[in-house]
Formats: structure tokens, C-alpha cells, sequence
């Protein structure tokens, strides 16, 4: 989970993650939207790989990427937890 949160901390890769949300888009589409060198945008595609937070799909010499969405739940989830939200309150009225 902490490659998870490595990724989100950087805001270049959760303004990719933005742009997948609406739907998959090319390395190309994606390079685009940024004023960055392809390497350092490979670089946050990488992390955000590793993280599992995105799928890759090459075809030929062109790599789609898709938002891995129950990966970025899931990590929501474990935060929201870690601070105690989203916990169910018991049913006697006594609240933790």
C-alpha cells in the first residue's frame, strides 16, 4: 500500500489519474496535457505501474493506459480507515 501512497503524493500523477478517470488514453494523449520531457512522464507512468494504479496495453508501438480503479479504492479505503472514518457506529448509541 505504501507504493500506492508514493504515487498519489506527487501531484503530476494524480492529475493523470484525473485525465484516466474520464476515460483510457495514449502515452501521447496523456504527454499532451503536460510541459514535461517524455522521460520524466515515463518516470511517473512508472510509478503509477508499479503502484498498480494504471494498465498499460501496448499495441504495436502505441501504450494505452487505463485507471485501475478498485487498486485507488481500495487505497482510499485503508486511509479513510486508518483515520477512523467509515467505521459503522454501534447500535446501543455508543459512539467510539
Amino acid at each position: 500500500m505504501s507504493e500506492v501512497y508514493r504515487a498519489l503524493a506527487d501531484p503530476t500523477r494524480r492529475r493523470i489519474l484525473q485525465l484516466l478517470r474520464t476515460r483510457a488514453m495514449t502515452a501521447g494523449e496523456l504527454a499532451a496535457q503536460f510541459d514535461l520531457a517524455k522521460p520524466t512522464l515515463s518516470g511517473h507512468f512508472a510509478v503509477l505501474k508499479q503502484a498498480g494504479l494504471i494498465d498499460p496495453e501496448r499495441s504495436g508501438t502505441t501504450i494505452t493506459y487505463r485507471l485501475n480503479l478498485s487498486v485507488l479504492e481500495e487505497a482510499l479505503m485503508a486511509l479513510m480507515e486508518g483515520f477512523g472514518l467509515g467505521r459503522p457506529t454501534s447500535t446501543d448509541g455508543d459512539r467510539r
